[in-house]
């Protein structure tokens, strides 16, 4: 058993069923995904000031943009949403995914965005796009690609549930569906799709960046999975290692044989 298998072997034990459940399961894993998903794009968000506002609702001493202090507290609302979605056994539909990125985006659309009637948890308006390969759907276009996604993702195998999550964002990230928070919404949805199938949530960690978006310019440059894959791969076992380092120290003690 690799690393990874003994990360999901580690979660589906936990047998995780109801919001509260899911909340002791995750622990601090909530904080440090909101800081790390966050500061990909924003590395003006700190983990101590998101700590602050997930433990406390509010941040002391804080001296940052009010932009990114909104961007923390959305962050806290998604994951009530996280956990509130998972208690009524939502599935990942359109109306779910723009809900998340309305939570996301809340109180933070600049404003030449807000006069060309771009809103939170709508799809785009105008021709938004992202990266060196300036990838993103025609506005016209995002609904039925965004549909057509979403109905890939049932009846899943449970062996192909870590590729079918590499196809689902790097295929949301390809459509580029909303004016803003498309990597933050990418990233939540793809932890829902998880957790709802009893796998993992995954942080992307920030100092990992570089692999990460080489892993989505694989898929838009070339089609290839494969990169988007083993990065997810890695990722699940650096978020869950002192989980499976901890195991590994009681089967230790608990084998005589060592």
């Amino acid at each position: 058993m690799d690393r990874y298998e003994k990360a999901l072997a580690l979660w589906q034990r936990k047998q995780v069923k109801t919001d509260a459940e899911l909340a002791e399961a995750l622990n601090g894993h909530s904080i440090s995904f909101a800081y790390h998903s966050g500061n990909l794009e924003n590395e003006r968000i700190t983990y101590n000031d998101t700590r602050e506002i997930f433990d406390h609702d509010g941040v002391t001493s804080y001296t940052g943009d009010l932009r990114t202090l909104f961007e923390i507290r959305n962050a806290k609302d998604a994951n009530e949403l996280f956990l509130q979605a998972f208690h009524d056994k939502r599935s990942l539909d359109e109306s779910l995914v723009k809900e998340f990125q309305k939570r996301l985006t809340l109180n933070t659309c600049d404003t030449r965005r807000c006069q060309l009637g771009e809103r939170p948890g709508e799809y785009k308006h105008h021709d938004y796009v992202t990266g060196k390969n300036e990838i993103g759907a025609a506005p016209e276009d995002v609904a039925d690609e965004m549909n057509e996604l979403l109905d890939e993702l049932h009846d899943i195998p449970t062996d192909k549930l870590l590729r079918a999550a590499a196809y689902y964002h790097v295929k949301f990230e390809n459509i580029h569906p909303f004016a803003d928070g498309n990597g933050r919404t990418g990233r939540l949805t793809m932890n829902y799709f998880l957790v709802m199938n009893g796998h993992p949530p995954i942080t992307i960690h920030q100092e990992d960046r570089k692999d990460y978006y080489a892993a989505l310019e694989a898929w838009d440059e070339r089609q290839e999975l494969a990169p988007m894959e083993a990065f997810l791969r890695a990722q699940t076992v650096k978020t869950w290692e002192k989980q499976i380092e901890r195991s590994e120290r009681s089967a230790q003690r608990d084998d005589p044989t060592f």
